[in-house]
């Protein structure tokens, strides 16, 4: 009895999983690792009843296994368990039953995941506790790769949004409008090109201070997003300059409501530090349906002419541009 105990306490320690099958097919002893599997009393159950053999296939007896002995052995549990074994085994001496040692093979990494197992439930030679350790090194390596990856994929994100954002107002700025306005040109689609200059902003700063002057252009920001779709792109080209980009709206009655409604709202005083910053806005458009082949230079040059008629028009209004507005731009130009 003593010498039975000395050699299960010696194959528990050398072969965590592996088991005793007595000459009738019933398992008399069991390693650690394949309790801890089991969560059951393994000792007194038929080992037929417990395990199927997958390959190579045999007789369902105690004379059907002894004939696969130092075979290779596909091995699962009969309880449903998906878990695969690799077994080899050999009979013990006068007819005493076999030995049967498994290992998970391939699998080894799922079975540690799914029943919890330490370096303690594998044989102290194994090789598979210095594969974990590599793979559980590979794995924090591979983290550590992952949150670097994010952190610099979240640094290149807000590096590029602060390269294409106005600082000031939080607009879109001239490098974003262009970058926009080369996409919608490139999709052929339709779009409005509105150009829109402050009036008497200067007048502004010069009298109330550039603190003033930001502030204006704060409240001018959000009026121009709360007057817009969220689709549109709204742009702070220069000091007092604004460009909207009114994706998809090409209806001239629409255009010229949004301005009125735009210049309107800029009209109403600005309160600051107790005094009242007055300004308004003048407007020119250009529609991308009126051109053959619409160039971005070009559209946001005749949006630039059509707010300078408004301007000429005495202020606080909006243009459409026109052909003949170039010619009267030109002539202004060489008498200035």
């Amino acid at each position: 009895m003593t010498a039975l105990c000395d050699l299960n306490r010696f194959l528990d320690t050398m072969m965590p999983m592996h088991m005793l099958v007595g000459p009738t097919g019933h398992i008399s002893h069991a390693g650690p690792t394949l309790r801890k599997l089991l969560r059951d009393d393994l000792v007194g159950m038929r080992f037929l009843e417990v395990f199927d053999i997958r390959r190579p296939r045999c007789e369902p007896s105690m004379r059907g296994l002894l004939s696969l002995e130092g075979r290779p052995l596909h091995l699962q549990f009969r309880n449903g368990d998906q878990t695969s074994f690799k077994g080899v085994l050999v009979a013990q001496p006068a007819n005493q039953g076999l030995i049967l040692n498994l290992s998970f093979g391939i699998s080894v990494i799922e079975a540690v995941g799914r029943f919890g197992l330490t370096n303690s439930d594998f044989a102290p030679t194994d090789l598979t506790v210095e594969m974990l350790y590599l793979v559980e090194a590979k794995s924090a390596v591979m983290e550590e790769s992952r949150d670097l990856n994010l952190r610099l994929q979240g640094a290149k994100i807000a590096a590029e949004e602060q390269a294409f954002t106005d600082t000031l107002t939080g607009l879109k700025n001239r490098r974003a409008m262009d970058h926009v306005l080369d996409r919608v040109l490139d999709h052929q689609m339709p779009f409005a090109l509105m150009h829109l200059d402050l009036d008497y902003f200067k007048a502004v700063n010069d009298t109330m201070g550039h603190a003033a002057g930001d502030h204006v252009l704060q409240v001018v920001a959000r009026a121009l997003i709360g007057a817009t779709r969220a689709g549109d792109t709204i742009a702070r080209v220069g000091g007092d300059e604004f460009v909207l980009l009114l994706h998809g709206l090409t209806d001239r009655t629409r255009i010229e409501d949004l301005a009125t409604h735009l210049i309107a709202a800029l009209e109403k005083p600005i309160p600051f530090n107790g005094e009242e910053c007055r300004i308004s806005a003048s407007a020119g458009t250009t529609i991308s349906a009126d051109y053959e082949d619409p160039q971005a230079a070009i559209l946001m040059d005749d949006a630039d002419v059509a707010l300078y008629a408004s301007k000429r028009a005495g202020r606080a209004c909006h243009t459409f541009y026109a052909s003949a507005l170039r010619d009267i731009e030109d002539e202004a130009r060489k008498t200035a």
